[in-house]
């Protein structure tokens, strides 16, 4: 397959402009520092090999850092295989809202996070911890409680938009001191 040398110098100014974001951004996901590089690059040659369908009036960044999101999620399911993912189902939560927090500053996105969840009172960390880290299921969890599968469900969802609030304050808080 034949590229042209225009597309090659393009997509290498791209690279350069993008790489330490998209670096940032697989390593908030998650990902052991150890595999940041090799996963941030397995993007950026996807990326070139699907070149042709960007769409050039669309933000590069945010195209391969969707790519780099996909290669995360694969790399969970393979996770069986190899150790690259330090704790799967935080990654799984920040996957999940990449797209409302990414275009913010990633780092400062993962310190919120931690600033927000020791802010919970003991049982709301115990049930993030219960069904994130340690797998409960929404049964497990509501029989572990002594609460119903949909009133935990709820209790979830109300945990879940108490932390996206706290983050999003303590960023916005970070961005107007910062």
């Amino acid at each position: 397959m034949k590229h042209s040398n225009d597309k090659s110098i393009k997509f290498d100014s791209l690279v350069l402009e993008h790489h330490v974001r998209l670096r940032a951004f697989v390593r908030s996901l998650g990902v052991d520092a150890d595999w940041v590089d090799d996963l941030s690059q397995e993007a950026f040659m996807t990326a070139y090999e699907e070149w042709e369908t960007f769409d050039s009036k669309r933000d590069f960044g945010k195209w391969v850092r969707g790519i780099a999101a996909n290669i995360v999620r694969n790399e969970i399911r393979k996770q069986s295989r190899r150790r690259r993912i330090l704790n799967s189902d935080l990654t799984h939560l920040l996957l999940n809202h990449h797209g409302q927090l990414a275009e913010r500053s990633l780092p400062m996105t993962v310190v919120a996070i931690r600033a927000c969840l020791a802010k919970l009172n003991s049982e709301n960390r115990n049930i993030i911890q219960g069904r994130y880290v340690d797998g409960f299921s929404i049964l497990e969890l509501a029989d572990r409680f002594g609460k119903s599968a949909a009133n935990m469900r709820q209790i979830l969802l109300r945990i879940r938009r108490q932390i996206r609030s706290c983050v999003e304050s303590h960023i916005t808080m970070e961005d107007y001191h910062g």
